[in-house]
């Protein structure tokens, strides 16, 4: 113990580090959670459009072999792919959804929250 020190703040000074750990690990987990990148079928340039549906415009093109992050999910017009035949679509970003159909999750449901 240090001059002019006593247990007390030594055990408040201890708490402090423990909790600052804890929400570095909880930062750390979340922002790991939110990296995760899905890939796009092999040897397709898929079409990336403005909402949930092939009746959205065309909003880019993916290249082959990219890999998407998945932010939300939620319904739309139904397609058939490498994947299966879904109706669950996937935003990659703001106003783009790609189909599930053309997404390597490893699930047929949804693996991200449903988009509001």
């Amino acid at each position: 113990m240090a001059v002019g020190e006593d247990a007390g703040t030594i055990e408040k000074t201890a708490e402090k580090a423990a909790g600052e750990a804890v929400a570095t690990t909880a930062a750390t987990a979340t922002a790991e959670t939110l990296a995760v990148r899905y890939p796009v079928a092999p040897g397709y340039r898929v079409n990336v459009r403005s909402g949930p549906g092939t009746n959205y415009r065309i909003v880019k093109v993916l290249p082959y072999d990219a890999r998407v992050p998945i932010n939300c999910q939620c319904p739309g017009t139904t397609v058939s792919g490498p994947y299966g035949t879904t109706n669950l679509w996937s935003n990659i970003a703001n106003s783009q959804f790609v189909s599930d159909a053309y997404i390597n999750t490893g699930s047929d449901g949804y693996v991200a929250v449903r988009c509001a």
